[in-house]
């Protein structure tokens, strides 16, 4: 038995359960930039959420609506349009990266994690920025408790 001319992936679910899994991977992904899913189910879903990206990238009413049709949720389209389809404008594909994590430890099932190419960027700017918010506050703190200590 060969395996041409045989294309996606199974999943081993039915088509109704198959198509719902895919479009929660894809709405999370959106959502949330990145998600730690099994390796096959992170290939079947990446060339859709390239889809989606690629969709908004052209932002009319049209693409919203088979986005939206796509799509769970109102603020994963939102989101889709307002902030990814002008983050890859410029960008010919390749708006996803797949990060092998090794076996799961309940069922050793192989883990890989799906998240959009520059999301670590986009994270590490808020991580710095955080860190040098809670500087300030803690300098702050400081000079306030070595501004009480000589009047006690």
């Amino acid at each position: 038995m060969s395996r041409h001319k045989v294309a996606g992936f199974k999943l081993k679910r039915p088509v109704d359960s198959r198509n719902a899994l895919l479009r929660n991977l894809v709405t999370s992904v959106i959502l949330q930039e990145r998600i730690v899913t099994t390796v096959p189910k992170a290939k079947a879903a990446k060339p859709l959420v390239e889809k989606m990206i690629t969709l908004a990238k052209t932002d009319t009413l049209h693409s919203r609506r088979q986005a939206a049709a796509f799509l769970f949720t109102p603020e994963s389209v939102k989101k889709l349009f307002d902030s990814l389809g002008t983050r890859f404008g410029q960008r010919n594909g390749g708006y996803t990266r797949i990060t092998r994590l090794g076996p799961r430890k309940g069922d050793g099932a192989e883990v890989a994690m799906l998240e959009l190419v520059g999301s670590e960027l986009v994270k590490r700017a808020a991580d710095r920025a955080k860190r040098r918010e809670e500087r300030l506050k803690a300098q702050r703190e400081g000079r306030d408790t070595e501004e009480e200590t000589p009047e006690e």
